[in-house]
């Protein structure tokens, strides 16, 4: 009796089995795809692609570039999975290991390390970094310059993303190349309140890193609204290295002789 309600036991398991539906590889294979489709639209799908790819720009996972200034360069480096980063200078240095850290040195740094330590890092790496998550895509009206005509796409972000998820992007591009050519953006930080003040940069100054396409420099330009006049400063890129290559979690965490940022009572 017992060997024969095991048996029992095996077939009604075996028939069970069977009648689990089963995954093609065919299924398997549309599920991954769907999992990594990209979910902005095709206007700025065809942006990253002329600058590289989105897939090749994930495969990279550390950034690094210098900013010179005359006496206070900048060497900047951004785990670009985990987001971590560090700025290096003769001066001070400041990072986020998952919270903002400062080190100051000779000369402190007087701004809000909260606001900059990765502010320069997004500016880079667009427009690669419009593919995030948390991110909404609208439409804005073209941006005309010199007689030509850039469409473009309004970003926005949802609740919780970022320091000012309140801010707005513009990513406008050259129709003849799809290459970025100007980004519009509004600052809130601190304010909590939306802005209608639209700051312009251009981007008209790329080189090729490890095959993508990013800035050697990019522009700050007056404006009256949506009408650009000339430029007001440049900031310059220099020392670009792009790797596959991480660096580990100690390199990006708060020195001993650092402080963990704590936000000015009032701000």
């Amino acid at each position: 009796m017992k060997r024969l309600a095991l048996l029992f036991t095996l077939l009604l398991f075996a028939a069970a089995c069977q009648q689990q539906p089963k995954t093609s590889a065919e299924e398997t294979t549309t599920q991954e795809k769907a999992v990594d489709a990209p979910q902005y639209p095709d206007a700025l799908g065809a942006i990253i692609e002329a600058h590289g790819g989105i897939n090749p720009w994930r495969k990279q996972r550390t950034l690094q570039y210098t900013i010179p200034k005359d006496k206070n360069p900048e060497i900047h480096i951004t785990d670009l999975w985990s987001r971590n980063d560090k700025i290096l200078t003769p001066n001070y240095s400041m990072g986020f290991d998952g919270k903002v850290w400062l080190t100051n040195g000779p000369e402190p740094y007087k701004g809000n390390p909260e606001f900059y330590h990765n502010l320069m890092f997004y500016f880079y790496a667009m427009p690669f970094v419009l593919a995030d998550d948390g991110i909404n895509y609208g439409e804005t009206a073209p941006l005309q310059f010199e007689g030509k005509t850039y469409p473009g796409i309004q970003i926005t972000y949802n609740d919780g993303v970022g320091t000012s998820p309140k801010d707005e992007y513009y990513i406008h591009y050259d129709p003849e190349t799809n290459r970025m050519a100007w980004l519009g953006y509004t600052v809130t930080y601190r304010t909590g309140e939306d802005s209608d003040n639209i700051k312009w940069i251009r981007y008209d100054d790329w080189g090729t890193f490890n095959g993508l396409v990013l800035p050697k420099s990019i522009s700050w330009y007056d404006y009256e609204g949506r009408d650009i006049k000339t430029p007001r400063s440049t900031v310059q890129f220099e020392e670009v290295h792009l790797s596959e290559e991480t660096k580990p979690a100690s390199f990006y965490a708060k020195p001993e002789e650092g402080q963990y940022w704590a936000k000015p009572d009032g701000n």
